[in-house]
């Protein structure tokens, strides 16, 4: 079994998803704060946005990573960051009961939404510190948020500890594209087109914000090699990256 990289004290070694945005926020220490907060505002907009983002593909490629990563019905799932629960839902119409599935979230905005849609239980908290026991879940699935968190390490840590044996984490990103080309466009469209879109179409002023701060967490993310580092010395196996459309990466590995 591969052993989880620590550092001399013990802890998960820690891989932050990106610098610190100070344009955001003015201290590292205060990221996590201004994402909730960002979030909790955006949320009756998040919908909206995610259909936007992909041109209304969303919901059809997350049923699509879901079924290719092995989601079957029977399984206990934990979807991290679960949001206004768009992947729980493709869980669900996959077959998954809504008494095996758990949507976990920090922003209490975004639980709230997803309780108007789905009938699952909702955890408020971070992923870094999951209040769940050791080896419960068979299936972890994480949609569009792993920038968003502080310490990637301890992220994959935790997810190692709480899932069973041969269980299979999937986790979905935004990468940002290596062609100048498709870089140039993606930044047109999310940099500048869609917020000005958001502003037009969004009941609250911050889901503008919110399309700004992707974008700069998706420029200053850490390339997929540090990803899948990380989840290797988090103590995975069958690490793995496939992308789609130059932009779409699934991550995928198991707990050996």
């Amino acid at each position: 079994m591969t052993e989880i990289s620590k550092t001399s004290d013990g802890s998960p070694t820690k891989v932050s998803p990106h610098r610190a945005l100070s344009e955001f926020y003015p201290a590292e220490a205060q990221r996590a704060r201004f994402v909730i907060d960002l979030f909790n505002r955006a949320a009756v907009d998040y919908n909206w946005i995610s259909g936007a983002l992909s041109f209304g593909t969303d919901r059809f490629y997350r049923r699509h990573a879901l079924t290719s990563a092995g989601l079957k019905p029977g399984m206990a799932v934990l979807d991290v960051a679960t949001g206004t629960g768009l992947l729980a839902q493709a869980a669900l119409e996959l077959g998954i009961a809504a008494d095996r599935l758990i949507g976990l979230d920090p922003s209490g905005g975004m639980l709230a939404e997803n309780r108007k849609r789905n009938s699952i239980r909702l955890v408020q908290g971070l992923g870094e510190t999951l209040p769940f026991r050791d080896a419960t879940f068979d299936f972890i699935a994480m949609g569009y948020a792993l920038r968003h968190v502080e310490d990637l390490g301890r992220l994959f840590a935790e997810f190692h500890r709480v899932s069973r044996e041969r269980g299979t984490v999937l986790i979905l990103e935004i990468t940002r594209p290596s062609s100048r080309l498709a870089f140039g466009l993606m930044r047109f469209y999310m940099k500048t087109l869609l917020p000005l879109l958001t502003r037009l179409r969004a009941r609250h002023r911050d889901s503008a914000r919110l399309m700004e701060y992707y974008w700069a967490t998706i420029v200053e993310c850490v390339p997929p090699v540090s990803i899948v580092s990380a989840l290797s010395g988090a103590g995975f196996e069958l690490v793995e990256r496939k992308s789609s459309a130059r932009i779409l990466s699934d991550y995928r590995a198991v707990k050996a």
